[in-house]
């Protein structure tokens, strides 16, 4: 984790408590992370972008896809900082995920199941 400045100061008075803003500011994050960071935070959670993505309920080619912008939007970030914040912590971060049930998400258009692109139409009679 970033050990810079106050925040590194704050964790050792509290190591139970920390100001996640605080961290992304300090650590030079901003309010969106560049992807290339991304991977590094992953890596010292031991993660990969698919192993995270799975864990958030995510397609894993949604997250590579960032990688072409070269940033993470703010909220998948926050998601990053605090599973490896946990992690070096000693917390499990899978136990405390594991309270929230990921539901599937609604596939999108009007196509049902089994059928591509939704029903047939019927012909049209255009002539007059």
């Amino acid at each position: 984790m970033c050990e810079s400045g106050a925040y590194a100061a704050s964790r050792r008075a509290l190591p139970t408590q920390i100001n996640v803003i605080d961290y992304i500011n300090l650590c030079g994050l901003g309010p969106e992370m560049p992807y290339s960071e991304f991977l590094v935070e992953l890596g010292k959670a031991g993660l990969s972008v698919r192993a995270f993505a799975e864990l958030i309920g995510m397609n894993p080619n949604s997250i590579s896809n960032y990688a072409r912008a070269g940033e993470l939007p703010t909220h998948l970030a926050l998601i990053a900082v605090l599973v490896v914040g946990i992690s070096e912590m000693g917390g499990d971060y899978r136990r405390i995920m594991s309270k929230v049930a990921l539901t599937p998400k609604k596939p999108r258009g009007g196509a049902r199941h089994g059928h591509f692109g939704g029903d047939r139409q019927n012909d049209l009679d255009l002539d007059p």
